[in-house]
Parts: structure tokens; sequence; C-alpha cells
């Protein structure tokens, strides 16, 4: 038997599980138009609401880059320095809701066969705002969207109903979410902040309220380096600086801690993870966890906007991994090894310990992280 590339996520058919996640890579038609052109499977357009929004002055995102020898992490460009994580403030698409709708018919004429997920946010304080979020679902759904995401996350939000706030925010999850399901005809998945005591918690609200897929992480809440030699924060608009949001390679073990905490308390619910992929090594953790798709962004900003070089290595890979595991394990698709380390994630108090012959209860020769035969050598100094 072949293997299978594709996978069907929450009633939706993908070519291949690898989507670009609501970010700059999806702010346009056109970046959209080249990423379906480029092989991803999936697009989730930048989130759409229905009045334009003003984002700040300048520059809205930049990488940080670490460097080998000094292990400095900085925005400052320079050579031998390995990407650490992106840093963005952006809000959500300065575009409202008219000028998206004939682009997402356009998309979707153009590519019948590719997904596209519309995100969408609102507020959600009272019901005229609710009623924005069914607003926007119409409009998405009857444009051609293949599913909605529904934007609890965004950590850049001043308003305590939207974004992030929501995210954190057991009611409104579930109220949202049973909101937007009221009008829905297509699948519902609502993307959870990681700055929250419990995302279990939240997620299980989403589900309460009708949500078909959790989608996690976003981006997590931070700030800018400061400069030693300015004394100002590495991006800045006239000296000050609000808590943006950090993604990238530096994220990637955090996501996927969030990411193990739902898939075991959900086992047989629907999730695409986020977070740090930029090739099938890193994608593979979360299908191991789980997740039925995965998502990217920092990597596909940093290949011509929309990762044509990164969606042909996840693709290939994927393949040689299928093809390899065809042979070694039978397995054909996704679903014959998704979520087979799910259950080694387990308490603390469950890895096992060391023998009774070998604990010295603290007295141990060895002191701290020494290597046995440097604490060897000391003692013999003595």
């Amino acid at each position: 038997m072949a293997v299978d590339t594709s996978v069907d996520f929450t009633g939706i058919h993908f070519e291949n599980p690898f989507m670009l996640s609501s970010a700059p890579p999806t702010e346009s038609e056109s970046n959209i138009m080249r990423a379906f052109d480029a092989g991803w499977g999936g697009v989730v357009t930048k989130t759409i609401g229905l009045h334009p929004v003003v984002n700040v002055y300048g520059a809205k995102a930049k990488f940080m880059r670490t460097s080998a020898d000094t292990a400095q992490v900085s925005m400052k460009k320079r050579d031998n320095a390995a990407l650490h994580s992106s840093w963005n403030w952006e809000l959500i698409s300065d575009k409202p809701i008219d000028w998206w709708v004939p682009r997402i018919e356009r998309i979707k004429a153009a590519h019948p066969t590719k997904v596209l997920i519309a995100s969408i946010m609102a507020g959600s304080g009272n019901d005229k705002e609710l009623g924005h979020w069914q607003t926007l679902a119409k409009a998405c759904q009857e444009a051609g969207a293949d599913g909605l995401e529904l934007n609890f996350s965004c950590p850049h939000m001043d308003r305590k109903d939207m974004g992030s706030n929501i995210g954190k925010d057991s009611v409104l999850c579930s109220t949202v979410t049973e909101a937007v399901k009221e009008v829905s005809t297509v699948p519902v998945w609502c993307k959870l902040t990681p700055a929250t005591a419990d995302i279990v918690v939240e997620a299980g609200a989403c589900f309460t309220g009708g949500a078909d897929a959790i989608v996690s992480s976003n981006t997590f809440p931070s700030l800018p380096l400061i400069d030693p030699e300015t004394l100002d924060f590495e991006i800045n608009v006239d000296g000050y600086v609000s808590s943006g949001g950090l993604g990238g390679p530096a994220i990637l073990p955090m996501a996927l801690a969030k990411m193990a905490q739902l898939t075991n308390a959900f086992p047989d619910k629907s999730f695409s993870g986020i977070g740090g992929i930029s090739d099938m090594s890193q994608a593979l953790s979360y299908f191991l966890l789980g997740c039925g798709t995965v998502q990217v962004c920092t990597a596909a900003m940093l290949d011509h906007a929309i990762g044509p070089n990164v969606i042909k290595r996840l693709n290939e890979q994927y393949k040689e991994f299928l093809e390899k595991h065809e042979a070694t394990d039978g397995w054909h698709s996704l679903e014959d090894f998704r979520g087979l380390r799910r259950n080694r994630v387990v308490l603390q108090s469950k890895i096992r310990r060391p023998s009774t012959s070998d604990y010295q209860g603290g007295y141990e020769p060895v002191e701290g992280y020494a290597a046995p035969a440097e604490a060897e050598t000391h003692l013999g100094a003595h």
C-alpha cells in the first residue's frame, strides 16, 4: 500500500497536514495564493475584524538571534548567529471584512482543493459584540472559507474583552464559541493563549461551547531586550514599548508542554500545533503528542515571506518518514502514529528513581553537576 500524506482534520480534507498560521505571511491575497502554489496544505488568514485597525509606527516584527561563542541574544544582525526567536507587536489585519470577502472568494476559486481557514476576532462584552462574531463568521463561510479560527490569543489587545483576554476567561471562551457555533456551517477552531494558569480549563470551556478543535500555542507574552549601548529597547517607538509576542525556535519546548497538557486531558479531541516548526523533526513532536495538523509562521517569514523552501522540505521529509516506517512498522498515514507518545508525558512523581543501592541519601561523592571523572580527580588531589 502506498503512503498517504493527506489528512482529514475536523471533517476537512487536507492534501498534507502543514499550514501557514494566522500571521504576517497570510495578510494578503497574493501571499496566500503564493503559499498554495508552493504546496502548503492549508492557510489561516490574518485575523479579520469588522473594522480596520491601526498598527504601531515602524517595524511590526523582528527576529532575535544568538551567538554560539557568547550566547548573546539580540535583534542586531551579525555574522555566525543562529535564529533564536521572532518578536512581534502587530495587531490583527488592518483590512476590514468587506475587503477580505471578495479575496476569500477568489482564493477558493483558484485553489478549490486547498484549505482556507478564516481567523476572526471581535469583542465579547455584550450581546452586540457577540453578534459581531456571528457577522464575521457568516461572511467568511459564505465567501467560501473551509473553517473558522476564533482568535482567543492575540497578546497585544488592550481591551479586556478581546484577544488573549478572552483566552484567559473560561466563561468568555465558552460563550463566544457557542455564539459562533449557532451560525456556523463549517468547523470552528479556537486558538488559545499560552499565558493562562491552566490551558486545559479554557480548552474545556471551548469544547463545551462546541469547538471542533483547539489551536495552540500562539506567541508567548514578552518584551524585547534592552540594548546595553543605547539603553533603549531594541524595538521601540519614541522610546516606548509594550508587551509583544515571542515565537519561533525558543518557544518549541514550552509549546509542546502546553500541547501535552491538552492532548492528555482530551485524547479524543482535535488539536493543531504551533510553535517552533521549520522541519519534520519539530512537526513530528506535535504529531506524536496527538496533533492532526501543524502550523508554521517564523520559519516561513524568513523564507520569501510564505516559506516555499520550508513547505518543500516538510513535504519531502514527511513522505520520507512515512516510507521508512511503512517498511519497518506498517505505517501508511498520520493516523498510524498520531498520539503515539502522548501517554509518555506523566507526573514527575511517576518517573523512576534510582534503586536503593544507587541512592546514597544526598551524600554522593559527586557534587552538583560535576562529571564523575572530574570529581575523582579533585578528591584524589586532597
